[in-house]
């Protein structure tokens, strides 16, 4: 089976988990919210925006919203779910495409955002130089990916040393482990320049078998959560690609 192949069946997959799940109410699609420029009349682009929940809203709140995915099983669904609500899909474009090679010309983008995305793929900060490739100078990118440096961290070492898997999103056919000392030099090398940082989702595990611990009134906190960012499950970077790359 190739890559292609295994995606779309874990989309399916996932989908009919929870066919009403919407995706735009995930925590890190909250925490971009909490930052996110207007994007009315923008040009933005959502790299991997697997069923389409996130890049629907954009496109309501007046964006000229383009889409890229891998799966075009995820696609499909996006296009069905849209299509039953009676409203399509807005102004939102959207493509299968590979991430680490957009289809899209330089400069072509107000803003990108990317989600949960680079730790499955094979080649995450060539990812990363796509997205700023087709951002104009000045453009913003909006990034969040899984934290290790954590006590889910600690969990994960603990787990493999009794010969189990635990990282996030572990059926996925890829599935990096990043530190965000990692993903922070990822960005800058990619030519972006970081000017926010934040976390969301602080969990600690407790005991083996059960849902980790959570702190719902930390994550509310704006302030605190930024100062504990670096132990968050979910890492969150806003950048902006430098006039003079």
């Amino acid at each position: 089976m190739n890559l292609t192949a295994e995606y779309n069946q874990w989309h399916q997959r996932a989908f009919d988990l929870a066919p009403e799940h919407p995706d735009e109410e995930s925590p890190w699609y909250e925490l971009v919210l909490q930052y996110l420029v207007p994007v009315k009349d923008r040009r933005v682009l959502e790299v991997a925006c697997g069923r389409g929940g996130f890049a629907k809203m954009l496109a309501a709140k007046g964006a000229l919203m383009f889409g890229a995915d891998f799966s075009s099983t995820a696609l499909q669904i996006a296009r069905g779910k849209a299509s039953e609500n009676g409203a399509g899909i807005g102004c939102a474009s959207l493509v299968q495409a590979d991430a680490q090679y957009l289809p899209y010309k330089d400069n072509s983008f107000d803003i990108v955002i990317s989600c949960e995305t680079i730790e499955h793929l094979q080649e995450p900060a060539a990812a990363i130089k796509e997205m700023a490739r087709v951002s104009r100078n000045g453009g913003l990118l909006y990034l969040t990916t899984p934290n290790y440096f954590n006590a889910m961290g600690i969990y994960s070492i603990y787990a493999r040393a009794r010969g189990k898997k635990a990282t996030p999103g572990s059926d996925q056919p890829i599935d990096h482990v990043f530190l965000f000392p990692r993903v922070r030099r990822m960005v800058k090398g990619a030519g972006w320049t970081i000017v926010r940082s934040d976390g969301t989702v602080h969990q600690f595990p407790i005991l083996p078998g059960h849902n980790p611990l959570s702190l719902p009134a930390l994550e509310s906190n704006r302030t605190l959560r930024r100062i504990l960012s670096p132990l968050a499950f979910h890492y969150f970077v806003m950048a902006k690609k430098s006039d003079a790359r």
